[in-house]
């Protein structure tokens, strides 16, 4: 299995657009064929070193991370949000046991 986790920070995080955010990012599980599972968190502490949304996307391997990098619903919805509301982002992408 290969886990892709991006931690987004919001450029106007109210509780509204986390849960909009929140809401789009879960729509992959019925649009993007090749994640296997799709979670979603909203950050609750609001320190000032906190992202405010984190997504973890668990799919086959690299070709399927490449494939889901490129599918067209996570492109032309969820990456065209995303890059919409958020400043920041990082990423850590990995084989898990």
């Amino acid at each position: 299995m290969y886990k892709h986790v991006v931690c987004f920070k919001l450029a106007e995080p109210t509780e509204e657009l986390c849960r909009q955010t929140k809401e789009i990012l879960l729509s992959m599980r019925e649009n993007v064929p090749m994640a296997r599972s799709v979670s979603v968190g909203i950050d609750t502490l609001h320190s000032h070193r906190s992202y405010d949304i984190i997504l973890e996307v668990v799919l086959d391997g690299q070709e399927a991370l490449d494939a889901y990098q490129n599918d067209l619903y996570h492109v032309n919805v969820v990456k065209k949000h995303m890059h919409a509301v958020s400043c920041a982002s990082v990423t850590v992408d990995c084989f898990i046991d």
